[in-house]
Parts: structure tokens; sequence; C-alpha cells
């Protein structure tokens, strides 16, 4: 029987199983978008766990799972047991047993894993406090389709370094590019983090502008994150100047993209300017969760799937 393949972080998946994934996202869109059918996953049953309030993710994964002809059951925690005590283990058994895939959007990255290492099924990470791989997956893939390979390109994360800029930082040691970090004090990567990926993809910047010097993406996420709302009046005080605007994009390379994983707040952690203007991408990025999980899913469900 082959291994599981769980998507957890982003580190799990090597180069090569990227490369083949952005290909299998770009054939899989082009088929949706000239209205082909593609169900390999039909009869398939995936359930989708939240213990965070979310759009994008599903209504990506709930989509994308009927558009691969296979059926998706939302189960949030407040309306299931795993809201009243049932431990991680006892109900990866369980939910693993009726089903053949499992995405999770929950806190702790150890919630995750302990599910994983428990599920005879794949498991896929809707977003943890620490990582956001399937949101990554696809800004990549949508800098991929606007400008080609990002090999040796220059990403800007401006703002908080929360699970954004963790997975970004990932990506850029399994995809060979670069990650310029600026944080308001306080705020920087944490530091085993940075010990993690000291080997030159990663360098980290007291003033935004520099870190957004000659870079080919400028992107951010909302000051405050999930979890945090406690913190929201000492963040607005503390990210003030960390807002990506004209100047920003101005220093950055001319063909730079912006991104933001959404919902975004104007006026705070982008202008408006900004994110509704001719080098922002959002609502591509946005689209594309839908392509990329779709690939992600037949991928970890049947491995390999020559084009039919």
């Amino acid at each position: 029987m082959t291994a599981l393949k769980h998507y957890l972080q982003f580190k799990d998946f090597t180069r090569e199983e990227y490369d083949y994934l952005f290909e299998r996202t770009r054939w899989i869109k082009d088929k949706y978008k000239r209205y082909e059918p593609h169900h390999p996953l039909f009869d398939r049953t995936l359930v989708m766990i939240f213990e965070k309030a979310s759009t994008r993710t599903r209504l990506s994964f709930e989509a994308g799972m009927h558009q691969l002809g296979g059926s998706a059951i939302y189960l949030n925690t407040r309306d299931s047991q795993l809201g009243r005590g049932e431990p991680v283990e006892d109900a990866a058994q369980v939910i693993s047993r009726m089903s053949d895939l499992v995405m999770i959007r929950t806190f702790e990255q150890d919630i995750i894993e302990r599910f994983a290492a428990n599920s005879r099924v794949p498991v896929i990470n809707g977003l943890t406090n620490e990582y956001h791989p399937c949101q990554i997956l696809a800004d990549i893939y949508t800098y991929i389709e606007h400008r080609g390979s990002i090999q040796g390109k220059t990403v800007a994360w401006v703002g908080d370094s929360n699970n954004m800029c963790n997975t970004w930082l990932q990506a850029a040691e399994v995809l060979d590019f670069h990650v310029h970090v600026s944080t308001p004090p306080g705020y920087e990567v944490e530091p085993e983090r940075a010990g993690l990926y000291g080997t030159g993809h990663f360098q980290q910047f007291a003033d935004p502008l520099e870190a957004c010097k000659g870079a080919h993406l400028v992107t951010t996420d909302v000051w405050t994150s999930m979890g945090f709302e406690a913190e929201n009046e000492e963040r607005m005080k503390a990210f003030a100047d960390w807002c990506v605007d004209a100047e920003m994009m101005a220093v950055a390379a001319a063909d730079a993209l912006f991104m933001h994983c959404l919902p975004a707040h104007r006026g705070e952690e982008v202008t408006a300017e900004v994110i509704d203007g001719p080098q922002s991408v959002v609502w591509d990025e946005a689209e594309n969760r839908l392509h990329a999980q779709k690939a992600l899913m037949e991928y970890v469900v049947l491995g390999r799937v020559e084009e039919k």
C-alpha cells in the first residue's frame, strides 16, 4: 500500500512535485474555462473541518471537490463532538474511515499534525496559526501564470510575520527564490524560524521601503490575524508605517505584482490605490485557490495523473 501523502506544511512536497502541481493546475483550470468536465474523484468524499471562520477556503474546497466529481461535507467544531472535547486522535480514526480526504482549518499546527498521524486518508492544512500552504500554492501559481518561473525572484513581505510569512519562507527554500521581510519592532520572524531559513533565501528589513526595492512581488496580509483580536488596537498603532502604498510599489521592479490573500482592509495594510491598481492580481489569486486545490486534492488521492 502506498504511503499517505498529507499536505500540512509547504515543505512537505519537493520542487519536482510542485512543478507537477503547477502544470496540473494550469491544465485543470483550462478545462474548467472551456466547460469541459473533469471528474477524477467521482464518488469520493471530502470532509472539511472548520474551527476558524472562512469564505475562500470553504468555497474553493467545496466547489473544487464537486467540480472533481466528488462530494464535500462541512463540519464546524461548534456543531460536532470535536467541539465537546472528543480527542483529536479519536475523531481522526472515525472521520477517516468514512471519507477519502480531510481538510482542516484550525488553530495550533499540533492539532492537524495529531489528526494526520491518526488518519487513514490524506489530510490537507486549510490554515493553522503557523502555516497556510494552500494559499501560498495558489499565490505562486498566480505569479507563474502572470510572469513565469519564480525561481531567483524576490518576494517582499510587508506586515506581520504570521502564518503566511512563515509559509513564504518555506516556499523560498523549496523553490529557490528570495523573501524580504519587513515587520514593526517586536513582530519580527521568530528566531527559531529565522534560524531555519538562514541559508540565503531570507532577509529581514527594518524599513518596509527597503524590503520592497527591486522586488518582483509585494505581498501582505491583515495586521490582526484570527485569534489575535485582543491585540487589535495595539497592532493598529505598531503597524501604521507598514501599509503597502504607491511609494513601495514604485521602488519594486517595474513589472512587480501585488498580492493579498484577502479579506483586505483598505487604508490599513494596503491602500486602495494599490489593491485596486494595475499591478494587483488579488482576484486572480483568489480564483486560483480553486484550481490549485483541485490539483492538490487530485494528487494526494490519486498520485500523478496523465492528462486525460
